[in-house]
């Protein structure tokens, strides 16, 4: 089967290639805000929109010097490389795509420093140098990298981003590996805020909870930032330092989320989890005027303590990284699994005693809540898989994973 992997480097340039990095980013914001700018003004004139060979001949006609949508002409844009910025017309093109299918909001304006990126897709015309920790990019020349691991299989494309001052390199590979066998049992999992994941056998993850790590030091650095005049050079300073902050507390839950998903992933062959809705789950209590709101700050504590947990991230990995195993991912209805007892399956909300405890009022049974939970999201897995492999399948729900499309509910 072919396997398709990222390897991310931190890049280490000179001063004259960071500068040069710096101007293609700028280049491929410009040409991808100055794309959408033509393809609106377009749509106000009752034209139709132009696709991805349309906007490439645009692209030739403003690196030698035409108009752009905005009036002014851009001939900077032939120093950058060409296929960097037809790239960025195919992703406002994939972003109409999505917005199309409903799958994203309409595209925006990209802002100078808010994801500064290239992309390099010809494997051609790239070089890497693994032995001597270098790679040559095209008009960039041979930069070094921090060599941490080495790249498997052939590089497909390459994309330079740059991140909180640094800057970085991806690089795509695809490579053909055989087809595995999957690993242990089966496990339910509960998504919490107290235990960030109780596992149906009774162990559990204890959560990281990275952004209130940092929130003090965050708040006395935005304190600061607000004291500063605006686009001052302390200001640009403080800004930094707000920035890093934001960056470490993203990396420190991007590495505990990995951890956590191939530990999972490694040890077995089939993952129940609930189909949270997070964006549902975390949307504001204030209400409108006419209907103001209820425990409006109870709340809003609440929504930032889901979302420092990374829930949905947590899932797309566990459904990649199951994948690679060959395991499987199955999504099942949250409705009730705290509330249904395991033994009898009575339905009650007098079930759940508190927060941690669960004690059917049926037969008598008691758990803790989350563990509970666990076992009826396994148990709900569990059928809802077995009617996948009876052919008993109805299609998947908008918004499922690609491994748990096939596991759809049984037809009543």
């Amino acid at each position: 089967m072919a396997r398709l992997q990222a390897f991310k480097y931190e890049l280490m340039p000179n001063g004259q290639q960071e500068r040069q990095m710096c101007r293609f980013a700028g280049s491929c914001r410009v040409v991808f805000n100055e794309a959408l700018s033509l393809q609106k003004k377009r749509y106000e004139q009752g034209e139709k929109k132009l696709g991805y060979a349309g906007l490439c001949k645009e692209l030739t006609a403003w690196r030698n010097g035409a108009p752009l949508p905005s009036g002014r002409t851009a001939p900077w844009l032939a120093e950058g490389p060409v296929h960097t910025q037809q790239q960025t017309l195919k992703d406002l093109e994939r972003a109409y795509a999505n917005f199309f299918a409903k799958r994203a909001d309409f595209p925006r304006f990209k802002r100078k420093g808010r994801s500064d990126s290239f992309r390099y897709p010809d494997p051609k015309q790239i070089k890497l140098d693994e032995a001597n920790n270098r790679m040559f990019l095209p008009k960039l020349g041979w930069l070094r990298y921090r060599n941490s691991r080495d790249v498997l299989g052939t590089v497909k494309n390459i994309t330079v981003s740059q991140s909180c001052g640094k800057w970085f390199v991806s690089i795509q590979t695809e490579r053909e590996v055989e087809q595995p066998i999957p690993q242990g049992g089966a496990v339910g999992i509960d998504m919490g805020i107290a235990r960030f994941a109780t596992l149906s056998d009774g162990t559990f993850v204890a959560p990281l909870n990275s952004f209130k790590r940092h929130q003090d030091r965050l708040r006395k650095a935005q304190q600061a930032l607000s004291r500063k005049t605006k686009f001052g050079n302390n200001w640009k300073k403080a800004k930094a330092r707000v920035q890093r902050i934001h960056v470490r507390i993203g990396n420190a839950r991007r590495d505990f989320l990995h951890k956590t998903s191939t530990a999972i992933s490694q040890n077995h062959a089939m993952v129940c989890i609930e189909d949270l809705q997070v964006r549902n789950m975390s949307k504001s209590a204030a209400g409108t005027t006419e209907k103001p709101g209820r425990h409006v700050r109870a709340k809003s504590g609440l929504n930032k303590s889901i979302l420092d947990q990374g829930w949905f991230e947590f899932r797309r990995q566990l459904d990649y990284k199951l994948a690679w195993r060959g395991g499987w991912l199955v999504a099942v209805p949250p409705q009730n699994t705290s509330r249904t007892c395991p033994c009898c399956g009575h339905v009650s909300a007098a079930n759940r005693q508190t927060q941690a405890r669960f004690e059917c009022v049926e037969c008598g049974f008691e758990e803790n809540a989350d563990v509970v939970g666990a076992i009826n999201v396994l148990g709900a897995g569990h059928a809802r898989f077995a009617c996948e492999v009876s052919g008993e399948v109805m299609p998947p729900a908008a918004g499922t994973h690609r491994s748990d499309s096939g596991v759809a509910q049984c037809r009543a």
